[in-house]
């Protein structure tokens, strides 16, 4: 093909490139402007895109292309909003589908909105937390109510000593009702089934070899079981979720006490009430394990080792309650008034520990780096514990205690509960054996600083090591994730 090139002006004529053949035929006078058959017309499109129309539709889409990492999710978008290649063509001047969706990718900037917050999975359940702070404490109305039936002075070694028992053996067997959980209620139950009664036998028979030097040793193990039996059957309520049942069972206790200011109800219903309260939570216990246990079972699975934890994995948690026992026992020694106020805070307590996770999580999806969430959690730490310590210190001076030991005392527990949480037993546990020891061995040998002096110094530096490691294990994003 050769021959010039020309290009006829006016009018619609200007999109159109005329391209003349050589013809090699005799040649034959005809008008210089037309066209013959050695012409080839092309018709020529638009010379650009319509930054106009290109502009409009950015506008328009603008919040859809801006989460875009790539154009090639804006040509996925137009191909949605029903762009065909002739209406890229007519309309916005570019000659395929990923032009446009490049030139829109470059005009519209990045924006990456924030996802929309969820439920908070560890949102606490307020009424049910405080419900177990008050039901943590009734049980002592069962002491005022008995109290002039029995010598305090000489019967009180063998209740302690089988209510440590009956706590230690209380938190080793309800971690590890929590983890048969996993199965199925049922497997739970099994678990409780097994499990309490045998802490309350144990419990009374430690209770038993401490009080056989007493003239009264058998009504004096008959107290000491019916201790145990409640502690056992209590414990299997709480662990099952059935706390206003139990508050329910203890109703007896609650009326008898409630009365004593105005009335004296006698021998037989001071000793009837809490025996009324007793055979209530036994029952109530009995009803409770019978709906779980005629639950489906578990699946084969539910077999394996991490379903059937060995009875090791629950010591760290039973030894933690033992220490506990003795570090509440050498404040209550003190200020009994204290320790009332710090059983009822246990149900705050637990409510900050949901609390805690909650804003745990919160400040995970907030933090850009491991720094800035390290940060973020030593403030929710230093938060949930002030929240928890503050109310204990005019509590503290109503009662005449010394606030520092107390409030060490609840620091210690609540840092070592929440590691507890997260599965860190065996510091919390060790921290807490090492402050009992100290505290306890300064007592009984009546050394300086003395015991007040040497409780508060052995929680306060408990609760900087619990502390430490909570910041530790808990300041890093695993954890939560």
């Amino acid at each position: 093909m050769s021959g010039p090139i020309s290009l006829e002006p006016g009018g619609a004529e200007q999109d159109t490139l005329a391209l003349r053949l050589a013809d090699v035929r005799p040649r034959r006078r005809r008008p210089r402007w037309a066209l013959d058959d050695s012409t080839l017309a092309i018709r020529l499109p638009l010379r650009g895109p319509d930054e106009e129309a290109v502009s409009r539709l950015a506008a328009d889409l603008a919040d859809r292309i801006g989460p875009a990492v790539h154009p090639y999710e804006v040509a996925a978008l137009l191909e949605a909003e029903g762009l065909t290649a002739g209406t890229i063509k007519e309309r916005y001047g570019h000659p395929d589908l990923f032009s446009l969706a490049a030139a829109l990718y470059e005009r519209v900037p990045r924006t990456f909105p924030e996802p929309a917050r969820g439920p908070d999975p560890w949102r606490p359940d307020t009424v049910r937390c405080l419900l177990r702070g008050v039901l943590f404490a009734l049980p002592g109305l069962a002491y005022l109510l008995t109290a002039p039936l029995w010598d305090a002075g000489a019967h009180a070694s063998a209740l302690i000593v089988a209510g440590l028992v009956s706590w230690a053996w209380g938190q080793a067997l309800g971690h590890r009702a929590h983890l048969r959980m996993v199965a199925g209620r049922r497997e739970a139950a099994l678990t409780l089934l097994v499990g309490a009664p045998a802490g309350a036998v144990l419990a009374t028979a430690a209770g038993a070899v401490s009080g056989t030097v007493s003239d009264a040793a058998g009504p004096l193990i008959l107290v000491v079981a019916a201790q145990s039996l409640y502690l056992a059957a209590a414990g299997v309520l709480l662990v099952l979720a059935r706390e206003r049942l139990l508050l329910a069972a203890l109703s007896p206790l609650v009326a008898g006490a409630a009365v004593l200011p105005w009335w004296e109800p006698g021998e037989a219903a001071r000793a009837g009430l809490p025996a009324l309260a007793l055979l209530a939570t036994l029952a109530v216990t009995g009803r409770v394990l019978g709906s779980a246990l005629a639950a489906d079972p578990a699946s084969g699975g539910a077999a394996s080792g991490v379903v059937r934890p060995g009875p090791l994995r629950s010591l760290p948690y039973g030894l933690f309650g033992l220490a506990a026992g003795v570090l509440v026992l050498l404040e209550g020694r003190r200020e009994p008034y204290a320790v009332i106020v710090l059983t009822v805070s246990m149900g705050p307590a637990e409510w900050l520990l949901y609390r805690y996770r909650g804003l745990s999580v919160a400040a995970l999806r907030a933090a850009a780096t491991p720094a800035g969430f390290l940060l973020r959690s030593a403030g929710i730490l230093g938060l949930c514990l002030a929240a928890y310590l503050l109310p204990l210190w005019p509590a503290a001076l109503l009662t005449g205690a010394a606030p520092a030991a107390l409030l060490t005392l609840a620091a210690v527990l609540w840092t070592a509960l929440l590691l507890q949480a997260f599965g860190a037993a065996w510091p919390s546990a060790l921290v807490c054996l090492a402050a009992a020891g100290g505290a306890g061995a300064v007592t009984l040998l009546d050394a300086p600083p003395g015991p007040t002096a040497a409780l508060a110094l052995s929680c306060g530096a408990a609760a900087l090591c619990l502390s430490a490691c909570a910041l530790w294990r808990l300041g890093r994003p695993a954890p939560h994730a």
